[in-house]
């Protein structure tokens, strides 16, 4: 279809012009050359914040240029396992439920617009976001790959989402008492496929047409997709297709190939199920990458949790003593929470971390805490092959310099 590919081309467009938005007064970004050329693929414009591969493509949104919790739907991170976008006509594209259910549904796009209806504010995050490979000083000299805020945190994003509750499609389907999960399927090329509990399925999640009051992109699952508060990014099936009721957990390719990650807590086996995101926080502005000037500045950044509400972020500027920051309102569950802090800088080395509590009382681990709960050594993660992780929530600390220089400090 020639309107999805000028759809796409102008998602392109949009995202260089807001990743290249200027990083404010008093905070501006070191060594970003504007006409440094990305490596892609397709002649696509260049771009900061995004990777590309043969079957892959990746762009990191660009947590430090934005106020708010809203993520602008051009600068929505991206995950898509191929190189292309699919081409879907949505006046042909359908929804099947089948297997274990009563009656086997076929929904086109006029029928999901007819039933029950939400718009809630969630976050989506990929469970790599923020992994120990990221924090990879090479990249920082990747004019390609923006600040390091952008490329290490910033596959999750934050959006009004709408669309029809799946509970309303699978009691419309008439599920079976023995049925006990999902399996659901895309339109893409690849066919990327993910399994869903079913509890989970008729609790909170719904199939989203909508993203911040229009029409999903192309690159955000146009013309649906499945969203999954709270829960690691793959749930999320972009252009969805099919979804089987089943009886047992399965393993999908990317489940149990891509998505399983051995650890020394489990006796070296893999965990292949990941399910809800655990509380997270980042400081976004002043980061690594940026110049701290002399006297006032407002900390600010974004803090979540797959549980529910941020109750709690607490700011430190010497790694040691915590005070508790402003949260700014509204506080949504299963979304991004703003948070400031007012400082002011003398000039002398300073350590900036966040760090979350929600509503259940959990509070974001430091990487001592994490390692020692993953029964990994703090001394792995300075070796040159770090270990592999995902679901990584530890705390960031980014370190200021006497010359106002910020760096990451997660590993040093």
């Amino acid at each position: 279809m020639e309107s999805n590919k000028s759809d796409r081309r102008r998602f392109l467009k949009q995202t260089a012009a807001l990743a290249g938005v200027a990083a404010g007064a008093g905070l501006v970004a070191k060594a970003q050359p504007a006409s440094a050329q990305p490596q892609h693929v397709h002649n696509e414009p260049p771009r900061r914040g995004a990777r590309y591969s043969l079957d892959h493509l990746t762009h990191y949104t660009p947590l430090q240029d934005y106020m708010g919790i809203i993520t602008p739907a051009p600068v929505h991170f991206v995950q898509q396992h191929s190189s292309e976008f699919p081409e879907i006509d949505a006046d042909q594209h359908r929804l099947t439920i089948h297997g274990m259910v009563d009656r086997p549904l076929s929904f086109s796009m006029a029928d999901l617009k007819q039933l029950p209806s939400v718009s809630r504010v969630h976050f989506v995050e990929c469970h790599g976001n923020s992994s120990p490979q990221i924090h990879n000083p090479n990249n920082s000299k990747n004019p390609n790959m923006g600040l390091p805020v952008q490329y290490i945190h910033g596959m999750a994003s934050c959006s009004e989402w709408s669309g029809v509750p799946l509970s309303v499609l699978l009691n419309e389907a008439g599920v079976h008492k023995e049925a006990s999960w999902l399996v659901m399927e895309g339109g893409d090329q690849g066919k990327f496929s993910h399994t869903l509990p079913l509890g989970k399925a008729m609790d909170d999640c719904f199939v989203a047409y909508g993203q911040n009051g229009e029409p999903l992109r192309i690159e955000q699952g146009y013309p649906i997709r499945m969203i999954v508060p709270g829960w690691e990014g793959p749930h999320n099936v972009k252009y969805l297709k099919h979804i089987k009721v089943v009886d047992q957990p399965y393993n999908t390719w990317n489940e149990s190939m891509n998505h399983s990650v051995s650890r020394p807590d489990l006796g070296g086996k893999a965990r292949w199920y990941h399910f809800q995101w655990g509380p997270k926080s980042v400081i976004t502005r002043p980061s690594a990458g940026m110049q701290m000037p002399k006297g006032y500045v407002q900390i600010t950044g974004l803090a979540w949790s797959g549980a529910g509400r941020v109750s709690k972020v607490e700011v430190t500027t010497d790694g040691k003593t915590w005070k508790e920051a402003k949260i700014q309102g509204p506080v949504h569950s299963k979304a991004h929470t703003r948070f400031t802090y007012d400082w002011a800088w003398d000039g002398q080395e300073a350590m900036l971390q966040s760090r979350c509590t929600d509503e259940t009382g959990d509070v974001q681990p430091s990487l001592a805490e994490l390692s020692k709960n993953w029964g990994i050594a703090l001394e792995d993660w300075k070796k040159p092959e770090r270990p592999r992780a995902i679901h990584m929530n530890a705390i960031q600390p980014w370190k200021v310099a006497r010359d106002g220089s910020i760096s990451d400090a997660m590993f040093a």
